[in-house]
């Protein structure tokens, strides 16, 4: 994995903060077709610029690579056991206070979400408009990325509510539709071995 030119005034966060319980732990290091499952997350993003990986303690080993690396940043969220509005809510007071224009926000178990997705999502931020990914089933949801006028109301989020939350009464939003694979994530071991069986990893 490389990085390349950074999208100016962008922040990116990948959360990799749960604790994969239902997995049994480890989740985001599983190897997939010869990688670490948090690592498709950053691959997919560093096109976009360096990402925050927003972790909770043990720090998954990809996230530590990617560091080393000089691909990725951390940011330990120590109110991670709250939920994961915790964690969005650190992201959005990291990205303001950077003063980003705007802020990707994506899961690291959602290891087939493409750079090209992502793209679509952060060109099509406007102010007081953010852009998201809608499910089969018609709700917003991350992927998604926010303009800097919304930093304030992700930065209240607490206890299990996410961004989608919001997204879900926003009033200005733009929808974009993908492939729905790209929007698979991985809770469990049965998930990991269907999305295997799936693509023949």
């Amino acid at each position: 994995m490389s990085a390349t030119e950074p999208t100016p005034g962008l922040a990116i966060a990948i959360l990799a903060a749960g604790s994969g319980k239902r997995f049994g732990g480890g989740k985001l290091d599983t190897e997939v077709a010869g990688q670490r499952l948090g690592s498709y997350a950053l691959e997919a993003a560093l096109p976009l610029g360096k990402p925050k990986i927003i972790v909770s303690r043990p720090v998954p080993e990809f996230a530590n690579e990617a560091m080393a690396c000089g691909l990725a940043q951390i940011l330990t969220n120590k109110r991670a056991e709250e939920g994961l509005g915790s964690s969005v809510a650190l992201a959005a007071m990291q990205a303001s206070a950077a003063g980003a224009g705007a802020l990707l926000l994506l899961a690291a178990d959602m290891p087939m979400v493409t750079t090209a997705s992502l793209r679509k999502l952060v060109e099509a931020t406007r102010p007081g408009s953010p852009a998201c990914v809608t499910y089969p089933h018609g709700s917003p949801g991350i992927p998604a990325c926010f303009p800097a006028d919304w930093f304030a109301a992700l930065a209240g989020l607490e206890g299990d509510q996410g961004a989608g939350a919001l997204l879900r009464e926003a009033s200005k939003l733009t929808l974009l539709e993908v492939h729905p694979e790209e929007l698979a994530d991985v809770d469990s071991e049965e998930d990991l071995a269907a999305l295997k069986a799936r693509h023949r990893l």
